[in-house]
């Protein structure tokens, strides 16, 4: 586990492990590089990186909130690679982390060897929207990581049925940090500031733009299907656009997969294969 500093001053955390082919992960909104924790089993013989974007998990917060947004997030993720010295890695993004990732094909293709796209694309469900700004920059009502567990797969089980209480129970750790005053979210509850500024100053950029840059790379993409955030419709416009696009939806899961089911893996492996 180690720190860089970003070019306007923020300390960001990431992980590198492992030797071979290098797949930056890259994580959803609120979250962190330990999600792909799910994953990381399953890619013995792969350099798994992962970061925490400013503002989440053990990274810096910026005071400068505004600073929490796609195109500066991508950039970060840029500086990470120069960090490490790697020309190019393939891009696992889970949610926000796609987004970043097809900023990253507009700005910097040549730095991507491809994409695997986690439940997103580029139009955002608005029953997600809202779901999501439901919980963004709160404090969990639980005040145990065992009591979130219990909330957390109360309120998943519909869209993720059969998971245990074990899974959740490592969620809840990934999510909420304990305190003696209770549980606090591991991100910056300015996150929500930046979120309802950026919607009421039309800053989000066209994504639809920015994944036609996709159109070049070996790009996968995975659909919980009973997903609220990528549409099923979304989805059959990315594949009309990108006819070379592979796709596969994850039965029993919602927003998002975690990534180590028996659809997820074949999909994972089949892009790192074509990025090579």
């Amino acid at each position: 586990m180690s720190d860089f500093t970003t070019t306007d001053g923020i300390r960001l955390h990431y992980t590198d492990n492992g030797g071979g082919q290098p797949l930056l992960c890259l994580a959803g909104l609120t979250r962190n590089g330990r999600d792909f924790s799910f994953l990381a089993p399953h890619l013995p013989d792969q350099r798994l990186i992962t970061l925490d974007s400013r503002g989440r998990g053990a990274s810096g917060y910026d005071p400068d909130y505004m600073t929490y947004n796609v195109l500066r997030e991508a950039r970060d993720a840029i500086e990470l690679l120069d960090h490490l010295k790697l020309d190019k890695a393939t891009v696992l993004g889970t949610s926000r982390g796609g987004l970043l990732a097809m900023a990253l094909a507009a700005s910097h293709p040549e730095r991507l060897a491809g994409v695997i796209l986690n439940d997103i694309g580029p139009v955002v469900g608005a029953q997600g929207i809202a779901r999501i700004m439901d919980y963004v920059g709160k404090k969990p009502k639980a005040k145990t990581l065992d009591a979130a567990a219990a909330d957390l797969k109360a309120a998943m089980d519909r869209d993720f049925p059969g998971v245990p209480l074990s899974v959740w129970r490592r969620q809840a750790e990934y999510q909420y940090r304990a305190t003696e005053a209770g549980l606090e979210p591991r991100y910056d509850p300015n996150l929500r500031k930046a979120l309802l500024e950026q919607a009421a100053t039309g800053a989000t950029p066209d994504m639809w733009l920015f994944f036609e840059a996709l159109r070049d790379l070996p790009l996968g993409v995975l659909r919980g299907a009973n997903s609220d955030i990528l549409p099923h419709e979304t989805l059959e416009e990315m594949k009309r656009r990108h006819p070379d696009l592979i796709a596969a939806e994850v039965p029993d899961r919602g927003h998002v997969p975690f990534l180590d089911e028996p659809q997820s893996l074949p999909l994972i492996h089949r892009i790192l294969k074509d990025a090579r």
